[in-house]
Order: C-alpha cells, then sequence, then structure tokens
C-alpha cells in the first residue's frame, strides 16, 4: 500500500510539473509573438529610412549637376536695377570669392569679398558694389565661372 501511495505521489508530482510547462511554453509562445511584432515594426521602419535616404541622395544628386543655377534661381531673384546683398554674394561666390553664407546680411565677409574682387578687376576698392562693380560682377550671377 505504501509504494501504491509513494507512486500516485510520484505520477501526481509528474503530472504537476507537466501542467506548469504547459502555462510557460504558452507565456513563452506570447513573448516570442510580441518579439516578432517588434522585429516587424523595426523592418518597416528600416525600409521607411532606406526610402528616406534613397530620395535625399537623388535631391543631392540633381542639385550637384547645376548648383549654381539651382541656388541662384531659388535665392536670387532677377536683377532689375541695382542688385540686393543675395545677389551680390551670389556673384562674388560663383566668380571665386567667399563671401561667407549667402544670407543677405552685408557682413564684414562679404565686403572683404567685394574688396578683394575690386582689387583683382583694377576697381578702386572701397567694399561697396556701386555701378562700375557690379557691371563686372553682374556676369557671375548666374554661371559659375572660377
Amino acid at each position: 500500500m505504501l509504494k501504491r501511495i509513494a507512486s500516485i505521489a510520484v505520477v501526481g508530482v509528474f503530472l504537476f510539473s507537466l501542467s506548469g510547462c504547459a502555462s510557460a511554453g504558452r507565456h513563452r509562445n506570447m513573448e516570442m509573438q510580441g518579439l516578432r511584432n517588434q522585429i516587424s515594426v523595426l523592418e518597416a521602419q528600416i525600409q521607411s529610412k532606406d526610402e528616406e535616404i534613397n530620395n535625399l541622395k537623388d535631391n543631392l544628386a540633381s542639385v550637384k549637376e547645376a548648383p549654381s543655377l539651382v541656388v541662384s534661381h531659388k535665392a536670387v531673384a532677377e536683377v532689375k536695377s541695382r542688385p540686393n546683398v543675395k545677389q551680390i554674394q551670389m556673384a562674388l561666390r560663383n566668380a571665386g570669392y567667399n563671401p561667407g553664407a549667402v544670407d543677405g546680411k552685408m557682413g564684414k565677409q562679404t565686403k572683404s569679398a567685394i574688396r578683394a574682387f575690386q582689387k583683382a578687376n583694377g576697381i578702386p576698392v572701397d567694399g561697396k558694389v556701386g555701378k562700375h562693380t557690379w557691371e563686372l560682377l553682374a556676369k557671375y550671377l548666374y554661371q559659375k565661372i572660377k
């Protein structure tokens, strides 16, 4: 009889341990499914970022093909009478002089570039874009020479 009770206890313990494994297995399956879902979301984000990178590369390639024309037409309007500061900066940059950022502000770097252009072209150096300076500089506005 003692053997029978012992064998029933062993079978009970065995069955109890099996039932615990089943719930642990279900928990593990749910955890795996959650991880699979996270992987799917991350893969979709990677694909989206790859498409964004390719679009940026395409845009950059088209800008590299005609940099002076693209920037000129976006940032600089047609010159009617007197040039504005952005037009002066763009023309200086295209002529090979560094006016700094093309921001429409007449700063030290822009004035220095004007002086360098005037000196190189035999114009009186005053750091201002007068009629004679603009006549020489205007041809560089839409065309990169240097």
